[in-house]
């Protein structure tokens, strides 16, 4: 919302760039697949075009008639798609840096628009409350979806490019075939709006960041809630998995861009996943501990509870839980510190 774009590094103890030049509230930024470009959308109309290094330097598209709400790379990097409050998608040549074309049927803001994986198809979501499917070289509408009862707010294309997955104010996510056109999976867990959503690239899980302030993990192969997560104070707005997807990342309306460890693909269900703060912060945020509700699948190891009313047997707690307990002791230290 401050109109300036920040670029972290993932690394301990590196700076962070600020990018400034957008005139208004920044709403969407995109990764080309090579990381050597970096587009932004914003309300002020504009998509702007970065080179992540400590210049910052952009070139300006002059884009659309109202807000851009999404930017999107191709898998080859060679073009992006936009999407509009003036109801359009549009596609652009990043080398060239010009306008290619326009697909304009949605009859309301369209609020995210995706590239297939193989480039060949385009998805993209509206407040007329239809998923619509292009070709990208015919530029046709291939298929609406009109399921969903309120605006579509994101949608993505699985890895596979066999389906994609939309996230609606209606509180739901669905899951649809883009070759049957067959509603798949549908998920009602969040209480409020579902504002994003990202695939894991194994496309085995899928996160989900929402109004009612937490992201939920599901298992998409058992078609079930796998982990809630309590840690943005407020609407979590935006998550995105890592390219290995061993990390993903969530932003909200507290102002906060949170980095977890996704390391429920890697040993068991059991194990936790850990909201990572810079120590600072927790000096600072006293009580505001992130809340884990993590289900544990019945006959697979033990629960919170077991674990916590068996002391007597510390040999049958999985070592990944000890090293987690043993973290939440260590901040809880740092918090209970009395300033020096």
């Amino acid at each position: 919302m401050d109109s300036c774009l920040m670029l972290w590094h993932m690394k301990p103890q590196s700076r962070a760039y600020r990018f400034v030049g957008h005139k208004d509230a920044v709403t969407c930024v995109n990764f080309s697949p090579s990381g050597h470009l970096l587009a932004s959308g914003s309300r002020d109309k504009t998509v702007r075009i970065w080179v992540p290094n400590v210049k910052g330097e952009s070139t300006v598209f002059r884009a659309h008639t109202a807000t851009v709400r999404s930017v999107h790379f191709c898998s080859d990097g060679q073009s992006l798609v936009t999407a509009s409050d003036d109801k359009t998608v549009k596609v652009w040549s990043t080398h060239r840096q010009k306008f290619l074309f326009s697909l304009s049927q949605h009859i309301n803001w369209v609020r995210c628009a995706k590239f297939s994986p193989d480039g060949r198809l385009i998805v993209s979501a509206s407040d007329d409350k239809t998923v619509k499917l292009w070709d990208k070289t015919s530029r046709e509408c291939v298929h609406s979806y009109c399921e969903h009862g309120s605006f579509v707010t994101y949608v993505d294309f699985h890895p596979s490019g066999t389906c994609i997955a939309a996230a609606s104010m209606d509180n739901t996510v669905k899951v649809w075939d883009v070759r049957t056109h067959r509603l798949l999976q549908h998920y009602q867990l969040h209480s409020a709006a579902v504002n994003a959503l990202s695939f894991h690239p194994s496309g085995n899980y899928l996160v989900t960041a929402s109004s009612d302030s937490t992201l939920k993990i599901l298992d998409l192969m058992e078609g079930r809630l796998l982990y809630t997560l309590h840690g943005h104070q407020g609407p979590a707005t935006t998550v995105a998995f890592s390219r290995t997807g061993e990390y993903f990342a969530s932003g909200g309306s507290d102002e906060q861009v949170m980095v977890w460890k996704s390391n429920f693909d890697v040993v068991d269900y059991g194990e936790i996943i850990k909201v990572q703060r810079p120590p600072t912060m927790l000096a600072s945020s006293s009580g505001n501990l992130p809340e884990v509700d993590f289900p544990i699948p019945p006959g697979r190891g033990r629960s919170q509870e077991s674990v916590q009313s068996q002391p007597q047997e510390p040999i049958s707690m999985p070592q990944t839980l000890t090293s987690t307990l043993e973290h939440i002791v260590g901040q809880l230290d740092v918090l209970t510190q009395a300033p020096e």
